[in-house]
């Protein structure tokens, strides 16, 4: 599905996973992330990208044992914005997730919560789109 309100990514954040098919499958089963694509062979995720519904999106891959993008695997961090934090909390909560902070609203105005995947990895999803950028 093709949104043209949709600006296209030109930030990617990435992370390594020790088991990157399981960690797709839990991110766009449980998040509803979108598999864009995957590339790779025999459990071996070489690059995969997965489309955010609302734009953006995050770019991983199967651990490496070394080269120039080494990153340890459970160390990603991230603030991701939905339009219905109360939905996918009850999603990410019935899956099993660990959810990490209970569902808040904040004095900025945000409602969201945050949930820590299998791999280690920490998501904060809320409805705070950021401040607006100055002309």
């Amino acid at each position: 599905m093709t949104n043209d309100n949709i600006p296209e990514p030109q930030v990617w954040p990435t992370l390594r996973a020790k088991d990157a098919p399981a960690l797709i499958r839990f991110l766009v089963d449980v998040f509803g992330f979108e598999e864009t694509a995957v590339y790779g062979t025999e459990g071996t995720v070489e690059h995969a990208q997965l489309s955010w519904p609302l734009g953006g999106g995050i770019m991983l891959g199967s651990d490496r044992e070394s080269g120039p993008w080494k990153l340890t695997p459970g160390t990603f961090g991230a603030y991701v914005v939905c339009n219905d934090p109360d939905a996918l909390y009850a999603r990410a909560r019935s899956a099993g997730a660990e959810i990490i902070d209970e569902m808040t609203d904040t004095d900025y105005g945000s409602r969201g919560f945050a949930v820590r995947d299998p791999e280690g990895n920490l998501w904060s999803f809320g409805t705070y789109r950021g401040e607006p950028r100055k002309s």
